[in-house]
């Protein structure tokens, strides 16, 4: 729990927006998805290994592990370095994070992909708790 105090806005609790990534990341991870299916996957990693912060990178990745375990874990890696980040830009642990704002969607994607695992390997408090999580950053959004 923070010991700094949370500033309500008149539009309820403060919302924090992750910047976009830089052009060429985002770019180079569009270019790993355009790769023929057999290829994605390892150019995907190769983008993630190179730009191990991104979180477009890390969801990604977990879109294309070649199982449950290996999805859950790079779903988990992208979330706890979504959190470091919506730290480093001013979240507390609590407010909204939207899914409106494009450069959320990295750490929403991977918290729901590691919610779906969860569910998937019987993790189903973990599931819940994941699920009440997004209701409580985007109520009312599907990420």
């Amino acid at each position: 729990m923070s010991d700094q105090p949370i500033h309500l806005t008149p539009q309820g609790p403060p919302r924090t927006e992750l910047p976009l990534e830089p052009v060429a990341v985002r770019a180079a991870v569009q270019q790993a998805l355009a790769a023929p299916a057999h290829e994605q996957r390892e150019q995907v990693a190769a983008v993630v290994a190179a730009h191990p912060r991104s979180l477009i990178g890390w969801l990604a990745l977990g879109d294309l592990g070649r199982d449950t375990m290996e999805r859950y874990a790079a779903y988990r890696v992208g979330y706890h370095r979504g959190l470091d980040a919506l730290r480093a830009n001013g979240w507390r642990g609590s407010g909204y994070v939207r899914w409106a704002d494009e450069g959320n969607r990295g750490f929403l994607g991977c918290l729901r992909g590691l919610g779906e695992m969860a569910a998937l390997i019987g993790e189903t408090d973990e599931a819940e708790r994941i699920q009440l999580f997004l209701g409580q950053l985007d109520p009312g959004a599907s990420a």
